[in-house]
């Protein structure tokens, strides 16, 4: 069955796709969806490197809670920053962060985090991996800024993502 399904989370999430973007739920579609799913995962395969190695449980839930509420009081945030402040009094900064982490699935979990984050933007990642760099909108204190990003977002990755 492994080896029919190499992925089988991708697998369900083509077909499942497939299905939304036909729009119809008539037996050539979801026939369609079947064989999508079952090759495109099947022919990729040799291109995947090994799958990163998960922490399900409550440091994903925490994780999650903590993005989730970030987001909605950063939106908060940066429409107080709109309403009530001119252009030139904007602090913007480019932050280079220094990544603990190794795996390039937490890293790209915690530039999109960032991302997510209105008021900041993941731009790039070093040549070596080890720099991410992010721009902020609107910040007092360079190195509070990126002891943040460290504390609330990289630590738990390290956590989630052994």
């Amino acid at each position: 069955m492994q080896r029919l399904f190499p992925h089988p989370g991708l697998s369900g999430l083509l077909a499942v796709f497939w299905v939304l973007l036909s729009n119809s739920l008539t037996w050539g579609s979801v026939i369609m969806a079947a064989i999508v799913a079952v090759a495109i995962p099947l022919f990729t395969s040799p291109y995947w490197r090994e799958k990163p190695r998960l922490r399900f449980g409550w440091a994903m839930v925490e994780y999650l809670l903590v993005v989730l509420w970030d987001i909605v009081v950063a939106n908060f945030e940066v429409a107080w920053i709109i309403l009530t402040k001119r252009d030139r009094d904007l602090r913007s900064a480019w932050l280079v962060i220094p990544l603990e982490v190794e795996q390039p699935e937490a890293i790209t979990a915690l530039a999109g985090t960032i991302s997510l984050t209105p008021g900041t933007v993941s731009t790039d990642v070093s040549a070596c991996g080890r720099m991410l760099l992010v721009h902020a909108l609107d910040i007092d204190d360079h190195e509070q800024a990126v002891a943040r990003i460290k504390s609330r977002y990289e630590a738990r990755l390290r956590r989630i993502f052994r």
